[in-house]
């Protein structure tokens, strides 16, 4: 060692002073993407191609609106909107009005329930023909007439919310599909 100095000073002090460091860090080239990433990526490329495809198929759009015409985009409900256009309800309320919720959350909720069993349904099969109203739907259906007829049955609700009250459509069964 040379006077004056000590052994420290004769190491480099960090790697970050080592060319060769750098050097070694660049040589490597850039990340490559595991094989987990890559079939990760295939499955979601081909799960989304196929959600596209389907939603413009099935003119998925048209389900967005309040056109009583979508509910017929699948063959099976041409029965209902038959009957719907012989019921007295045909000139003052269309499907969403019966079908789903008035408040805004709960439409879309129900909307979206109903668009994925039902796409899921007609899809795969699985489901009557005629189809029928399952109970989640028909308690929404018993709400909606309740919500418009209100001062009409105000005299029938029942006097606790979870009360129990007859179903509108057991006496009143074609009023909104007549014929059913």
């Amino acid at each position: 060692m040379k006077a004056g100095t000590s052994g420290a000073e004769s190491e480099p002090s960090s790697n970050a002073e080592d060319p060769s460091a750098g050097q070694a860090r660049q040589s490597r080239g850039p990340r490559k993407f595991g094989r987990g990433a890559i079939l990760f990526a295939l499955f979601l490329g081909i799960f989304a191609g196929a959600g596209v495809f389907t939603f413009g198929y099935g003119r998925g759009a048209s389900y967005l609106s309040n056109d009583p015409q979508s509910c017929v985009n699948c063959h099976v409900m041409q029965g209902h909107m038959d009957s719907w256009q012989k019921s007295s309800h045909h000139g003052v309320a269309v499907c969403n009005d019966c079908h789903l919720p008035h408040d805004p959350i709960g439409k879309w909720v129900v909307k979206a329930d109903n668009g994925f069993f039902h796409s899921l349904a007609f899809t795969v099969g699985g489901f009557k023909d005629p189809i029928r109203i399952k109970p989640r739907n028909r308690r929404v259906t018993q709400s909606t007439c309740v919500d418009c007829h209100r001062d009409f049955v105000h005299n029938l609700l029942p006097a606790t919310e979870n009360g129990d009250m007859q179903s509108c459509v057991h006496c009143h069964a074609d009023v909104g599909h007549a014929g059913r």
